[in-house]
């Protein structure tokens, strides 16, 4: 725009009724304030909570519950984080004690540690589960499953998950993460190891078998030298019945 066009809008802005300028000015001030006023504030909701980020010193240290609160625009800006537990599931495969491939999966309840939310933004930002629970989840699982056979991981199912809990809950810590739950939502074996035990789950109910017919046979054989020993006995005591008879019966006829 060239400066003869500037002074034909100031001069028209002059020649302009004093109360039409004067109603101009407190509305463009009246709009000003407002915006300034809208600025000046922020909300943090429920389950949330904030730390102001300041252009001059940085991230400061204090942390705002939820509620209603100021701040100097342009200067400050709030960081507004979830503390509330946020569900996760985490896959990974690793190998036990044998060697075994294990195909496991993690169900994680994590949220922020809000007394340390400045550290916390200062190390990871705001994505700090995308950031560290993977990493941190896939070492404790392979430094707890190498600890036992494939065969214990299912039948020490609940040891390995408390075993698991217990570390990551340690080690999230480091990170000012807090992990209210932990829980094994699934283990899987790779298919060579699931087909051995079919095959040996196989073998042993063959063997339990065997067993059994062997059992049963030696049971009725056992029945059997049971019976003939009774008709023995039974055949010895008829004789001796007989002979009994037959010397009463001679004894009167020499009487």
């Amino acid at each position: 725009m060239d400066k003869g066009k500037v002074g034909d809008m100031l001069g028209r802005f002059a020649k302009a009724p004093k109360g039409v300028g004067l109603g101009a000015q407190l509305l463009i001030g009246a709009g000003g304030l407002a915006y300034g006023i809208s600025q000046s504030m922020y909300t943090v909701e429920g389950g949330h909570r904030a730390i102001i980020f300041s252009r001059l010193g940085g991230v400061q240290n204090e942390v705002y519950a939820e509620g209603l609160h100021f701040r100097i625009p342009w200067f400050h800006y709030p960081i507004i984080y979830d503390i509330r537990s946020r569900p996760r599931s985490i896959s990974s495969p690793t190998g036990s004690k044998d060697l075994q491939m294990v195909n496991i999966s993690l169900r994680v309840l994590a949220r922020p540690d809000s007394i340390n939310l400045p550290t916390l933004y200062r190390r990871l930002g705001t994505d700090y589960d995308e950031r560290v629970l993977p990493s941190i989840c896939n070492e404790v699982l392979k430094s707890v499953v190498a600890k036992f056979n494939a065969s214990q991981l299912i039948t020490q199912r609940s040891q390995v998950s408390l075993l698991v809990r217990k570390e990551l809950t340690e080690r999230a810590k480091d990170f000012n993460i807090i992990l209210d739950d932990v829980a094994i939502t699934d283990l899987s074996f790779g298919k060579e190891y699931t087909a051995a035990v079919e095959s040996k789950q196989v073998a042993q109910q063959e063997a339990q078998r065997a067993q059994f017919l062997v059992e049963k046979a030696r049971q009725e054989r056992q029945q059997k030298i049971v019976q003939a020993e009774g008709e023995a006995q039974a055949a010895l005591l008829l004789g001796q019945s007989f002979l009994l008879s037959f010397q009463a019966q001679f004894s009167l006829k020499e009487l």
